[in-house]
């Protein structure tokens, strides 16, 4: 299946996207050397991109094609997706989650092996305690997003 990609700059650095046939295939931080290719779904990942960076969406309805992982990896992906916006929970709290109490380290690098990141969120995914560890677009990306979902989380309670 072919890939088409476009590059996103946003407060996190540029986002190459890359869809397939079916869906966003790949977010890769840092993006450098992407081709820029016209594509209805990549214009679409790429408004809710900006719409999420921008505070105004919560929920990423782009659908996903996500073609690789173990059947635990694809586990550990799933159960990212059931964290809610401007929350976290733990490397050890997805493990549980998934059925495996002792994969808290597993979950660490399924969640480096997101092919998705933002819009899979894996940095909902803090240590034990609250910690700051771990992501694969680097910890001040992940202290971005975590800062932007609490922000507007907090707004949003505010004023509804």
């Amino acid at each position: 299946m072919t890939k088409r990609w476009t590059v996103v700059d946003t407060p996190v650095g540029p986002l190459g996207l890359a869809v397939d046939d079916i869906g966003l295939c790949r977010v890769l931080f840092g993006a450098q050397d992407v081709p820029v290719e016209v594509d209805p779904l990549l214009d679409e990942v790429a408004e809710q991109l900006r719409a999420y960076f921008a505070g105004e969406l919560i929920d990423f309805t782009v659908p996903v094609s996500i073609r690789r992982g173990s059947d635990f990896e694809r586990a550990v992906w799933a159960e990212l997706s059931r964290i809610p916006y401007g929350e976290t929970h733990t490397y050890g709290e997805v493990a549980r989650a998934v059925g495996e109490p002792d994969a808290a380290r597993a979950v660490g690098m399924a969640c480096n092996r997101n092919p998705v990141g933002v819009v899979v969120p894996c940095h909902r995914v803090v240590g034990a305690g609250g910690k700051l560890v771990g992501f694969g677009g680097g910890l001040p990306a992940k202290r971005h997003l975590l800062e932007l979902e609490a922000r507007v989380r907090m707004e949003h309670d505010w004023l509804a």
